[in-house]
């Protein structure tokens, strides 16, 4: 694929969060200050190869988002537009690639609930599209073992372990996922069962899936201690960098 291949993201939002509590839905949730889906987007745009940020709102939420960009100072240089989403994570992505213009050849899938994912990490990702595989994810090896189990007969209870995976080939998957814009359209034209991920669905395909370091910085926002350890990250990168 050519250097010059024009990269845009597709990032849904239009989801509850519920593990984060009530109230507002978990993209529009304030991180120091400013909403969480507004740090992911500048995330993205943050780097010069990405020129075009389609956001997919909740179905009802879409003039909302557009005014929190309106209130929010994101980069010039990229363009942005707010697209209505669907009930699921992956209706949602597939309005946002129905939304794209012709002229883009690397489409990435990024969580709005990751926020604070540093600019290499995307980079390392369009690099990779750029350089031939059709889908390509951010990865982080295990500091944990981890165990197959039985799930349990009640909530709760006891799960007998089925299987202990070698951990070191294992890997937790991050976003900004990338792609070869048509491989991932036939990915969402072709498969209809439920998946965790867009990667997920390229495998079901039968193509390559390539992982690129990950960064520990990028993790999704879920629980309420995940946005403490948030703030947390935020408040160093101001010390740091005098923001």
């Amino acid at each position: 694929m050519s250097s010059e291949s024009r990269t845009a993201v597709v990032i849904p939002a239009a989801g509850r969060g519920v593990r984060l509590g009530p109230g507002a839905p978990k993209a529009l949730r304030a991180l120091n200050g400013t909403p969480m889906l507004i740090h992911a987007v500048r995330a993205m745009a943050e780097s010069r190869a990405v020129s075009l940020v389609v956001v997919v709102a909740p179905p009802d939420g879409a003039p909302g988002v557009k005014t929190l960009f309106d209130d929010h100072a994101l980069p010039e240089r990229t363009d942005f537009l707010v697209v209505p989403g669907g009930e699921s994570r992956q209706e949602s992505v597939r309005a946002g690639l129905d939304a794209l213009p012709p002229g883009f050849d690397i489409v990435l899938v990024h969580d709005a609930a990751r926020p604070l994912v540093p600019v290499d990490t995307v980079d390392g990702v369009i690099e990779a599209v750029r350089e031939g595989a059709p889908a390509v994810v951010p990865a982080l090896p295990l500091a944990d073992t981890v165990k197959e189990v039985e799930p349990a007969a009640e909530p709760g209870g006891p799960e007998p372990v089925v299987a202990t995976p070698e951990r070191a080939r294992l890997r937790a998957v991050q976003t900004p996922q990338g792609f070869d814009r048509a491989t991932l359209v036939r990915a969402h034209e072709t498969v209809t069962g439920p998946v965790t991920d867009d990667a997920g669905m390229v495998e079901q395909l039968g193509l390559p899936v390539v992982c690129v370091p990950g960064h520990e910085e990028a993790f999704k926002v879920t629980r309420p201690l995940d946005l403490v350890l948030a703030e947390a990250v935020l408040a160093r990168r101001r010390a740091n960098d005098g923001f």
